[in-house]
């Protein structure tokens, strides 16, 4: 299969093609993979193998080929054998990126340095939608899924005449209305209206308006994010459960989060943090059903790169109106949790395009700490979810199969299928 990245040079996309690559050539094991777990490997490695041609965009360095971001990367960090990016080094000197946007991606963005958007020519939005158009479709095939890893864009606000319909959207195009528009946005489109799945790994808008999935769904087209759920969120939505479990009362949940790397520059800036707290914070009222006292911190801290740490304190009530204290430590290379699920990502959302599968793929919310179309947000059950929804598809053939006419409707355990 292909994949076409957005923030080609970024530590997680390098890491995911370095390590897509070195265990094609049997360098490394799949761990970390959810797509090789025993439910799911059987069927993909017939229907979706493990073999990836990559490609992608970048707004910076996009002279450098991917071999030399990895390096990059991996001086600052050496979060892997460097043997390892040696050995995948014929592979992953040849793929080098087109040129992207940072368009509304805020102040942080621009800072990072030797930025090279397509704007900065004086395109106007119909002319930078249609090179982001050209590129992918120039690189894809009908095997081909898009995946957003570039860095957290501001929160835009929704505006209705050209967020909430097709039609609108592309009179924004149109009418080069760049106020309304973000980078995301014009990804998940060229990839939408291509027929190309897309994957949203980041807080950004991606396809979450209407009008983007009203395309997704007149091209057939699956799609699905926000957010990838890599770290503390991961452990969140799986350590909260518990207290639900036991009836036991949250009264408060306190997270801190230390950062280095690109990452922790882009979040240090307001704007771009909103997005990213948004999307951690608003998890535990889904999971427990009230919201308690919340704060959530994240901040730059320079020496840790891409080591991000985060402490969480939750003061709790039990038996007798007892206040009780449960305390604990995340601590992880954010490249390295994240890399395998942007390739397990890239073949489930295939898998879905090849069952017939269009518009937001809501089972796919185990990966996302804002996962679109579903208030699921507990671990344990997004991932029941999963298996189920990949179930139903195994047991069908493609010929023949209508199940793209087929209606899924959560129960709050499940998906009970409907005509």
């Amino acid at each position: 299969m292909k994949v076409w990245i957005f923030g080609l040079h970024g530590i997680v996309s390098t890491t995911a093609i370095v390590g897509a690559k070195a265990i094609e050539k049997g360098k490394a094991p799949k761990v970390g993979l959810v797509s090789e777990l025993s439910h799911f490997k059987e069927e993909l490695s017939e229907t979706v193998p493990f073999e990836f041609e990559f490609g992608g965009v970048e707004i910076r360095e996009t002279d450098k080929s991917v071999y030399e971001t990895a390096l990059h990367h991996w001086v600052l960090n050496q979060h892997f054998d460097k043997d390892i990016l040696e050995e995948t080094k014929d592979q992953t000197s040849k793929i080098k990126p087109k040129k992207g946007t940072a368009l509304n991606c805020g102040n942080a963005i621009r800072e990072l340095g030797r930025v090279e958007a397509l704007e900065d020519s004086g395109l106007t939005l119909k002319e930078i939608s249609e090179k982001i158009e050209a590129d992918i479709t120039d690189f894809a095939d009908d095997e081909t899924v898009a995946i957003n890893v570039a860095s957290t864009e501001p929160v835009i606000k929704y505006n209705e005449e050209y967020h909430g319909s097709l039609y609108g959207f592309e009179k924004m195009i149109k009418e080069n209305k760049k106020e309304f528009a973000s980078a995301s946005m014009l990804y998940a489109y060229a990839a939408l209206k291509n027929n190309i799945p897309y994957v949203n790994f980041t807080p950004s808008t991606g396809s979450s308006i209407p009008a983007l999935k009203e395309l997704a769904q007149k091209t057939n087209t699956p799609h699905a994010g926000n957010d990838g759920k890599t770290g503390e969120t991961l452990a969140k939505t799986t350590i909260v459960p518990l207290f639900s479990y036991r009836n036991l009362k949250v009264l408060g949940w306190m997270g801190y989060n230390i950062l280095g790397d690109l990452d922790g520059v882009v979040l240090n800036h307001t704007e771009n943090k909103e997005s990213k707290i948004i999307s951690k914070d608003g998890v535990l009222e889904k999971v427990l059903g009230y919201s308690p006292y919340t704060i959530t911190e994240i901040n730059y801290f320079p020496p840790l790169q891409d080591n991000k740490t985060a402490f969480d304190f939750v003061h709790y009530e039990g038996f007798l109106g007892k206040k009780m204290k449960f305390y604990f430590i995340w601590d992880g290379i954010d490249a390295i949790l994240a890399a395998p699920l942007v390739l397990d990502l890239a073949r489930f959302a295939l898998y879905a395009k090849k069952k017939q599968q269009a518009g937001v793929i809501k089972e796919l919310a185990f990966f996302f700490k804002s996962p679109m179309d579903t208030n699921i947000y507990n671990t344990h059950e997004q991932f029941i979810l999963l298996k189920e929804w990949f179930d139903s598809l195994r047991s069908r053939s493609d010929a023949g199969s209508n199940i793209g006419s087929r209606v899924w409707k959560q129960d709050g355990r499940g998906f009970a299928k409907t005509a």
